[in-house]
């Protein structure tokens, strides 16, 4: 089953400007159905290929030379000095629409394209599906259902249920691409630290609870957190300050780049469940999050998004910075109108009354409308 992604016009758009365009995205999140979709008329290769990616290593000038007029190379990251030769051709053919690149390590994938393809690269992110991509194949109405499933288009797509669907992700690709980025010898204290950080989601981070639960030093921490972001497991949300140096040093919040995942880690199997678990919020903050990057990703944009919390507590969960302007928004896990909701929209409106535009709350409501001055939306509209 073929499923529009929303990413595509702008993909179509920068391979018209750039010699070559780089996707990357987690395992599983339809890149290589994404790239085969789009261009179907250039060679495709995967690096995984143990003898494609032998090849490519040993004698990488001979690789190139068998596509002279550009292909597709799945998971380029795990041979990144092909890039450097990808680099002379692009300089000498001076023709744009050559090469598309997909990987799934966010890190060793952008060092490499930044030493090699600055300037000659357009980059984009294909994060799984959005509500918007799955409306037509999956409901959307529930949210519960909806981080539940979360958003991985094999799981969602598939005419039959996949058994431990994303017990299999966690053993496949998890596990081994965490393996080949750091030495870990005890995989049990891995899984315990990916369960302990499922049940801080959307929380400010703290690095020193974390190693006093899991007996790991606070170095350590921050580096499996950076393989996890690296993964496209996890993401940190940072904190909004108008000083851009407040914003590295502070504590940022914690979130996973899809629910579903995330309720597998945490135990969590059915909706019923989840309507009871002291998670409920925290994941419906983390969806809402998630799809407001999924929008700029898709677009072919960077996502700009903060939360707000000053001195005095008064703490706003998202906050979109647009050109001059800040877009605050309270999410919701309540079906039920609260005119509370809109109480720290308020107090940040007043703080920052020349920057502040259209204040606003997701909620698992079925009714859109606007109170005193706040915008109230569904969760359903999102898709």
């Amino acid at each position: 089953m073929e499923i529009k992604r929303s990413i595509e016009s702008a993909i179509k758009s920068a391979f018209a400007h750039y010699p070559v365009i780089t996707i990357t995205g987690p395992r599983q999140s339809g890149k290589t159905t994404l790239v085969k979709m789009l261009f179907p008329d250039k060679p495709h290769c995967s690096l995984e290929d143990p003898d494609i990616r032998r090849f490519a290593e040993s004698d990488p000038r001979a690789f190139l030379a068998g596509f002279p007029d550009g292909a597709v190379f799945d998971e380029v990251q795990r041979v990144p000095d092909l890039l450097s030769y990808i680099q002379g051709i692009v300089d000498d053919k001076k023709k744009n629409g050559l090469f598309v690149l997909t990987g799934s390590s966010n890190l060793l994938l952008m060092k490499s394209v930044s030493q090699s393809l600055a300037g000659r690269c357009a980059i984009f992110t294909l994060l799984p599906f959005s509500m918007k991509e799955s409306s037509g194949i999956a409901e959307i109405d529930n949210a519960m259902s909806c981080i539940l499933r979360g958003g991985y288009p094999k799981f969602i797509t598939s005419d039959e249920e996949i058994p431990d669907f994303f017990a299999n992700y966690i053993n496949t690709y998890v596990e081994r691409d965490v393996h080949q980025l750091l030495n870990i010898k005890d995989s049990l204290l891995f899984t315990n630290f990916l369960q302990l950080i499922v049940g801080r989601i959307g929380t400010i981070l703290d690095v020193t609870s974390i190693s006093n639960d899991t007996g790991v030093s606070t170095k350590t921490v921050m580096e499996w957190l950076s393989i996890l972001h690296t993964s496209y497991i996890c993401f940190l949300l940072p904190p909004w300050y108008e000083n851009r140096g407040k914003r590295l040093v502070k504590s940022p919040k914690l979130y996973f780049y899809d629910t579903g995942l995330a309720c597998a880690l945490a135990g969590i199997k059915t909706v019923g469940q989840l309507m009871h678990d002291p998670l409920r919020g925290g994941l419906f903050e983390n969806l809402v999050v998630l799809e407001k990057m999924k929008q700029s990703f898709n677009a072919g944009e960077r996502p700009d998004l903060y939360f707000y919390r000053d001195s005095k507590g008064v703490e706003v969960d998202m906050v979109e910075h647009s050109g001059r302007k800040l877009f605050p928004t309270e999410i919701k896990s309540s079906a039920t109108f609260n005119p509370d909701f809109c109480k720290n929209l308020h107090k940040f409106a007043e703080r920052y009354a020349d920057k502040c535009e259209h204040p606003s709350v997701v909620y698992c409501g079925k009714d859109a409308f606007t109170f005193k001055g706040v915008t109230f939306t569904p969760f359903s509209s999102l898709g």
